[in-house]
C-alpha cells in the first residue's frame, strides 16, 4: 500500500513539473506539490524537502542522480520525511532510488537519511534528533501550510549532516 502511494507521488511530481530540485520553486509551489504527493502538507514533509535540497547542493547533484535510504524513528507517526526528500531530489521507489528501510533509526533520532550521489559515490547521512519531533507537531497545529514551510526552513537545528565514505552502502 505504501509503495502504491509513493508511485502516485512520483506521477504527481511528473505531472506538476516542479523545476530541477525545486531550484525555481516558490514556497507556494512546494506546498502545492507536497500536498498533492503526500495528501497533506505538514512539517515532516517540509523537513524532507529541506534535507533533499541540502543534499542536492552539497553533493552537486541534478534531479534523479541521488540514491536515498530513509530510516524512520521508533516514535515517528509515518515516514513523511521520505516524501519530502523524494519530491526535492526526484528519487523514487519506481526508479529503485528511494527506499524506506525496514530497520528503524536509533531511539534518540526521529529519523535518518542516507543520500548518495550515484555518479560520484559521495554520500551524506542526515540525522534528525527526536527532540525536534514535539516542535514539528506543535508547528503543524499552530501554522497553516505556508507557515509550516517557513518555520521549518528557518529552524537552525533541523538536522545534522555528516559525510560518509564513498564506498558506504546503506544496510
Amino acid at each position: 500500500m505504501r509503495y502504491q502511494a509513493l508511485c502516485r507521488a512520483v506521477l504527481a511530481v511528473a505531472l506538476l513539473g516542479a523545476g530541477p530540485a525545486g531550484a525555481q520553486s516558490t514556497p507556494e509551489e512546494w506546498v502545492q506539490l507536497g500536498t498533492r504527493v503526500h495528501g497533506g502538507f505538514g512539517t515532516f514533509v517540509v523537513l524532507g524537502i529541506r534535507i533533499g535540497q541540502d543534499a542536492m547542493k552539497e553533493l552537486g547533484a541534478q534531479p534523479r542522480e541521488l540514491d536515498v535510504t530513509y530510516y524512520d524513528g521508533v516514535a515517528t507517526p509515518c515516514p513523511c520525511v521520505a516524501d519530502g526528500v523524494m519530491i526535492a531530489t526526484y528519487a523514487s521507489p519506481g526508479q529503485g532510488t528511494l527506499r524506506v528501510a525496514a530497520e528503524k533509526a536509533p531511539p534518540d533520532l526521529m529519523g535518518a537519511v542516507v543520500i548518495r550521489n550515484r555518479k560520484t559515490g559521495r554520500a551524506l547521512r542526515y540525522t534528525v534528533a527526536d527532540a525536534l519531533r514535539p516542535k514539528l507537531a506543535e508547528w503543524n497545529k499552530s501554522n497553516d501550510p505556508l507557515g509550516r514551510y517557513r518555520v521549518v526552513m528557518a529552524e537552525p537545528e533541523a538536522f545534522k549532516r555528516e559525510a560518509l565514505s564513498p564506498s558506504f552502502v546503506p544496510r
